[in-house]
């Protein structure tokens, strides 16, 4: 499959998230350091309309911090689906559920490259089945980059090479700034929200 092209960055302001934090009851202020992303943010102008696609840059995710505000094209779906059943080998495809996740650390993807990586807490994921079913654990959902003709994703949150690493750069100096010495061991939280249907 082929990752579609993202669209212009994202259009949204630090009030309108803001707008969004208060309808979702999260308070961004016990949270130095947030990561939002929007569920199917270009539902209707990627993809097809009115549909959440798969394999797309059709999302949304924000940097927030003190004096920070940062939007980026981003992926919070799965790149494919996998029909499957319970927890073992023959499970599902996992896709994120909506919900502030405090689970988020950096450090390296496939010990590959830095990242933030889900080692602070479990997170819950629906999983592609005959219907699908929710799983709750440690399925290293991590944020990482995805690439060019795919989002490289089973169920992580990713965002286009081009603007990957201007997001790690940015989220390590918040970190730094807002946790200090402790920016590496620090959990940097996770909001996933979905666009409200039209």
């Amino acid at each position: 499959m082929t990752a579609a092209r993202p669209a212009a960055r994202p259009r949204l302001t630090r009030d309108q998230l803001l707008g969004r934090l208060v309808a979702a009851r999260v308070d961004p202020r016990p949270h130095p350091l947030l990561v939002v992303g929007i569920r199917a943010y270009y539902r209707d102008t990627l993809g097809v309309p009115g549909r959440n696609d798969r394999g797309m840059y059709d999302d949304a995710i924000a940097l927030v911090g003190p004096g920070f505000f940062k939007t980026f094209n981003g992926n919070t779906d799965p790149s494919r689906f996998r029909k499957g059943a319970g927890t073992g080998a023959g499970k599902g495809m996992a896709c994120l559920k909506a919900g502030l996740y405090r689970a988020h650390q950096f450090g390296k993807h496939k010990g590959q490259y830095q990242a933030l990586v889900q080692t602070g807490g479990p997170v819950t994921v629906y999983r592609d089945g005959a219907p699908d079913y929710l799983d709750t654990g440690y399925f290293g959902i991590n944020i990482h980059r995805g690439g060019v003709t795919t989002t490289s994703s089973e169920g992580c949150q990713t965002i286009p090479p081009d603007q990957w690493p201007e997001f790690i750069d940015d989220a390590q100096r918040v970190a730094r700034a807002v946790h200090g010495a402790r920016w590496t061991t620090a959990v940097v939280p996770y909001l996933l929200l979905e666009e409200p249907a039209k």
